[in-house]
C-alpha cells in the first residue's frame, strides 16, 4: 500500500492571514515525491469554499476533493438518516448546509458559532435535544489560536454544555472522530497504517489520529501548540518537530527528489 499524509490546516499551514514559513514548499515536496495529501480541518466558522479560496490565495495548490470538512460529513449523515438540520453554527457556515432535503424530523448540529453563541440559540438547541432530536457535533476542540495570537474558546465548551444539560451524547463528525481520519485515508486509497497525520493540536489531531489507527502522527510547534503539549495526551506523538517543513522531511526520509 502507498503512504499518504493528512494535514491539519490552521496552525500548520497558516496562521491568521499568512503562510507558515515553508508550508507551501513542504506540501509541494510531498506531491513531487508522489505522496498523496488530504487536508482535514476542524474549522467550522467558514464554509469549504472560503477555506479553498484562502489556501489558494496563500499559494497552495489543491483541489476541492482533497479538503475534508466536518460540515460535509454532517450533510452526508443527515441525508443518510433523512433528517433536516437545526443549526447552531456560525452564519458563514450555513451555506454548506444549503440544499439538504426538508424533513419534519431534525438533528441539532453544533459548530463553532463564535460570537453567535448566545442564550436564546443555545436554549433553542437544548429544547430540541430534550424533545429527542439527535445531536451532531462538528468538532469538540477545546481552544483555537485566535487572530490576536491568544487562545480562545472553541466549540467543545458549548457542545459539552448542551450535552450536560440535555443528557444527550453527541455524535462527533470532525477530528478526533475515527471515521473522519479513516475517510481521509480511504480517499487516498491508503491503508491507515501507512498514513501520517501532521497537526498542531496534540489532543484532536495527534492523539486522536493514533487512536483511530493512523500509523504515525507528528506534532508541530506552531499554531495552538504550547510547551508540554507533547506529553499532555495519550497516545503521545510519534514525533515532535518545529514546523510543517521539518515534518515533511520526517515523512519523506531518504525518498526526497528535491
Amino acid at each position: 500500500m502507498k503512504s499518504g499524509v493528512l494535514l491539519d490546516i490552521a496552525g500548520v499551514l497558516y496562521e491568521s492571514d499568512h503562510e507558515i514559513t515553508g508550508a507551501v514548499d513542504a506540501v509541494e515536496r510531498l506531491r513531487v515525491n508522489g505522496v498523496p495529501v488530504r487536508f482535514l480541518t476542524n474549522s467550522t466558522r467558514r464554509p469549504k469554499r472560503s477555506v479553498l479560496e484562502k489556501l489558494k490565495a496563500l499559494g497552495f495548490s489543491l483541489k476541492a476533493h482533497e479538503v475534508l470538512t466536518p460540515a460535509e460529513a454532517a450533510c452526508r449523515w443527515l441525508r443518510q438518516k433523512g433528517l433536516a438540520p437545526h443549526l447552531l453554527v456560525h452564519p458563514d457556515l450555513e451555506e454548506d448546509f444549503a440544499g439538504l432535503p426538508t424533513s419534519n424530523k431534525i438533528a441539532v448540529v453544533v459548530g463553532d458559532a463564535g460570537r453567535h453563541f448566545n442564550f436564546d440559540r443555545m436554549n433553542a438547541a437544548f429544547r430540541e435535544l430534550v424533545h429527542g432530536a439527535p445531536f451532531i457535533a462538528l468538532a469538540t476542540n477545546r481552544v483555537f489560536k485566535d487572530a490576536d495570537g491568544e487562545l480562545s474558546l472553541d466549540a467543545g465548551a458549548f457542545v459539552r454544555a448542551l450535552e450536560y444539560s440535555s443528557g444527550t451524547v453527541p455524535v462527533l463528525l470532525g477530528k478526533p472522530s475515527r471515521e473522519f481520519f479513516l475517510a481521509g485515508a480511504r480517499s487516498m486509497k491508503c491503508d491507515p497504517r501507512d498514513v501520517t497525520m501532521i497537526g498542531d493540536d496534540a489532543e484532536s489531531d495527534v492523539s486522536g489520529a493514533i487512536k483511530a489507527g493512523i500509523g504515525k502522527a507528528i506534532l508541530v510547534r506552531t499554531g495552538k501548540y504550547r510547551s508540554g503539549d507533547e506529553g499532555r495526551y495519550h497516545p503521545n506523538p510519534s514525533h515532535v518537530v518545529e514546523d510543517i517543513a521539518e515534518a515533511v522531511k520526517k515523512v519523506l526520509g531518504s525518498r526526497v527528489k528535491n
